[in-house]
C-alpha cells in the first residue's frame, strides 16, 4: 500500500491504559506501546510520554484518539476517570495539524469491517447477513455499546451510552444481586454489574452467602482464579457475568435488529478464552421467548485481534486528512457510490466531483441549481452517504480538501486566556453562521418577507436576552415607515397582543420558544386574525403557534454563560427581512413609476421606497 506522507499517531485511551502506535502505511502499526493512565496527569502528558519515546525523525503531523468517554464539542471530560482537557490546545500543546477525538466504541465499530475471520472467535450458530447491522458490546472499565449501520460503500457508526440503560435481572439468583448493588446505589445500570467494578461487585454479592469465602476480590483475581478452577464463588461469579452480558447482547441485537452479527469486545471476554465458550452467554443470548428463532440466526463473535481500535481511528482519520496534496477519500467514495444512487442524486454527486470547491462554499441554494435538483435531492444525496445533512458533509469535505479540521464548537472556560476566549468566541460564531446557512429555511423567510410588505402594523415580542433583537428590528422597521413597536416586558405580552388585528403582523423573538408568556400572547394575536412570524427553536410551542417559523437551531451552554451566537444568528434572521423587505418595496416602486419619471435618477435604476435604507445590496 502507498505511504502516508507523513506518519500518523494512532491511541485508544481507556480508564486504565493508554494505547499508542505510529503508522506510516494504511494498516500496518509500527513503535505499539501500552502505558497505564494512573502514571500520568492528563491527556496530554501521556501522549508527549509517548511522543518523546518515539526514535528521533519520527513526528508525526495528524494524530487520530478513540477515549472512553462521549465527545460533544470541545472540552472532554472522562466519565472513569478524573482527567479533562480542550481538544484545540490539547492540538497546539501536542504540536498535532489535526487532532481526531472520537468515543472509543466508535472507532471500534469502525474497526469491525477492516477485521477479517482472524481477529473474531465465534460463539454459537448463526450467519451473518450480507449488509447486516452489526451491533457491538464491551464490557472493560465501563460497558461499551454502539453499532454499525450500512450505507451504500460505507458504514456509519452509532456513537451511543447504551451501557447506562438499566439494568434487568432474568432470575432469582440476578434479582438478589440487584438487590444487594440497591443497597449502596439508587440506581442500577447494566453498565454497574457488566463491566470490572461490576464482577467484583457481583462476586461480593454472591460471597455473602458463602461460608469461608473471601468477601472482597479485584476482577483480575476473580478472573484468575475461574480460569484456574477450584473457586465455587469466582466460578459462579464469571458464570453469572456472562449471562447477564448475554441477555444484554440479545436486547442490543432485538433494538438494531443486528442481522449482520454482535461483537464482544473491551478487556474481560476475551480474557475468558474457552471460559467463555462454555458459559450461558449463548443459551441467555437466545431465549428471547417469541424471538428466539429469530436471535438464534444472529451470530455472535468474541473479537481477538490485538488494539482493533488502532483500525478504527485509522479509518477516521482516513475520511479527514488525505493521502497525498489534492486527494480526498470523501470524494473518492462519493464516486465508487454513484451508480447507487438515484438519478437526481446522481447529477448532485456529478457536481460535487467537478465543482469540490463550490460544493464546499456555496450554499444549499446554489448547490441545487448547479446540479439542476431541488433542495431536498441535495440534503437526501448527503443523508445516502451516511451523512446527517449537507453541514456533516461539508465538515467531511472541508478537511480532505484542507488536510485539517474545520472550525468546531468550543466551549468557553472561565480558565481561558484573553487569546483562546477571543478565538473561541470567533470561532464558535463562525461555525454556527456556516451551519445555519445550511439549514435555513428559506420559503420561511420569503413567507415572513411578504407578511411584512403587506404589514400596516408590526408588533416584536421578545423576553431577557432577546429583547435586545425585539428592539433593533423595531429600530429597522423605522426605515420602512411601517408603524412598529417592541414589546419585553413578560407581564405586558398577552395585553399588548389582544390588541392586534387582521392587518397586523407580530414577530416573536426566542432561543428556545419555550416561555410560556410568549406561547400565549402568540395565541391570542392568532385569534386575534393577526399573522404571526416566530425565530425560535423549530419545535417549540412558541413555533407550534406561528403562521411562519423560520427555526433557528444552536445549543448553548446557557447555564454558565450568557447565550451569545443564538443572539447573532437571531439579528441575522432580522437583517435578511430587512434586506428583502427592501428589495421588494424597491421593486414595487420600480415598477410603479417609470425610471425616467424619477426625478435624479438615471436610466433603468433601481430606486428605493422613500426613506428606505438597503445597506446590504451592491
Amino acid at each position: 500500500m502507498t505511504p502516508h506522507a507523513d506518519p500518523r499517531l494512532l491511541a485508544d485511551i481507556g480508564a486504565t491504559y493508554a494505547r499508542f502506535c505510529i503508522e506510516r502505511v494504511p494498516g500496518r502499526f509500527e513503535h505499539v506501546a501500552v502505558l497505564p493512565c494512573a502514571d500520568y496527569p492528563g491527556f496530554t502528558a501521556v501522549v508527549q510520554a509517548y511522543l518523546d519515546s518515539l526514535p528521533q525523525g519520527i513526528h508525526p503531523r495528524h494524530g487520530a484518539v478513540a477515549i472512553a468517554n462521549p465527545i460533544e464539542g470541545d472540552w472532554v471530560r472522562m466519565t472513569n476517570r478524573d482527567w479533562a482537557f480542550s481538544i484545540q490546545e490539547a492540538q497546539r500543546q501536542l504540536d498535532l495539524t489535526t487532532l481526531l477525538v472520537v468515543n472509543n466504541f466508535t472507532a471500534l465499530a469502525m474497526s469491525l469491517p477492516r477485521l477479517g475471520a482472524e481477529g473474531r472467535h465465534q460463539v454459537g450458530g448463526g450467519e451473518p447477513q450480507s449488509n447486516g447491522v452489526i451491533g457491538l458490546i464491551g464490557p472493560g472499565t465501563g460497558l461499551g455499546v454502539s453499532g454499525l449501520i450500512p450505507s451504500g460503500d460505507r458504514w456509519v457508526t452509532l456513537a451511543t451510552e447504551g451501557g447506562h440503560v438499566n439494568f434487568a435481572p432474568s432470575d432469582e439468583r440476578e434479582l438478589r444481586i440487584l438487590q444487594f448493588a440497591w443497597k449502596t446505589m439508587p440506581r442500577v445500570s447494566a453498565e454497574r454489574l457488566l463491566s470490572g467494578p461490576g464482577l467484583e461487585l457481583i462476586y461480593h454479592a454472591l460471597a455473602q452467602d458463602q461460608a469461608g469465602a473471601e468477601p472482597h476480590l479485584a476482577t483480575a483475581e476473580i478472573v484468575r482464579r475461574a480460569l484456574a478452577g477450584g473457586d465455587k464463588v469466582c466460578t459462579e461469579t464469571i458464570e453469572c457475568f456472562c449471562g447477564m452480558l448475554g441477555a444484554m447482547a440479545s436486547d442490543l441485537a432485538l433494538t438494531l435488529g443486528a442481522t449482520g452479527g454482535i461483537y464482544v469486545g473491551g478487556g474481560i471476554v476475551p480474557r475468558l478464552g474457552t471460559l467463555f465458550d462454555r458459559s450461558p452467554f449463548r443459551e441467555r443470548f437466545e431465549a428471547k421467548g417469541r424471538f428466539s428463532s429469530f436471535v438464534a440466526r444472529i451470530p455472535t463473535y468474541v473479537l481477538t485481534a490485538e488494539n482493533p481500535a488502532f483500525h478504527g481511528v485509522s479509518s477516521l482519520l482516513a475520511d479527514h486528512v488525505p493521502d497525498q496534496e489534492g486527494g480526498n477519500p470523501l470524494l473518492e467514495r462519493v464516486r465508487a457510490a454513484r451508480e447507487s444512487l438515484s438519478p437526481a442524486e446522481r447529477r448532485v454527486a456529478n457536481f460535487v466531483l467537478d465543482n469540490p470547491r463550490t460544493a464546499l462554499n456555496d450554499p444549499i441554494a446554489l448547490i441545487a441549481q448547479g446540479a439542476e435538483v431541488s433542495q431536498p435531492t441535495v440534503i437526501r444525496f448527503c443523508r445516502s452517504l451516511g451523512f446527517q445533512g449537507l453541514a456533516d458533509f461539508k465538515l467531511k469535505l472541508g478537511s480532505g480538501l484542507t488536510g485539517t479540521l474545520p472550525v468546531q464548537r468550543s466551549q468557553v472556560r472561565r480558565q481561558d486566556s484573553t487569546g483562546d476566549l477571543a478565538a473561541k468566541v470567533l470561532d464558535n460564531t463562525i461555525s454556527a453562521i456556516m451551519q445555519f446557512r445550511e439549514t435555513l429555511n428559506v420559503e420561511a423567510v420569503d413567507r415572513a418577507i411578504e407578511l411584512l410588505r403587506r404589514a400596516k402594523r408590526v408588533e416584536f415580542y421578545a423576553m431577557g436576552n432577546s429583547a435586545v433583537v425585539a428592539l433593533d428590528a423595531q429600530h429597522k422597521l423605522f426605515r420602512f415607515r411601517i408603524p412598529s413597536v417592541a414589546h419585553t416586558d413578560g407581564s405586558m405580552l398577552a395585553m399588548a397582543s389582544e390588541l392586534l388585528g387582521p392587518d397586523d403582523v407580530a414577530v416573536f423573538v426566542s432561543s428556545s420558544g419555550q416561555p410560556p408568556e410568549l406561547a400565549r400572547a402568540a395565541g391570542l394575536a392568532v385569534e386575534r386574525g393577526a399573522a404571526v412570524i416566530a425565530i425560535t427553536a423549530g419545535q417549540s410551542p412558541l413555533a407550534r403557534r406561528a403562521t411562519v417559523c423560520i427555526p433557528v437551531e444552536h445549543s448553548e451552554d446557557v447555564t454558565t454563560f450568557v447565550s451569545m451566537i443564538s443572539r447573532i444568528l437571531h439579528l441575522l434572521v432580522v437583517d435578511m427581512l430587512s434586506v428583502g423587505l427592501a428589495v421588494r418595496r424597491a421593486g414595487v416602486s420600480a415598477l410603479a413609476t417609470p425610471p425616467s419619471a424619477q426625478p435624479g435618477s438615471a436610466e433603468g435604476q433601481v430606486q428605493p421606497a422613500p426613506g428606505v435604507l438597503i445597506s446590504h445590496i451592491t
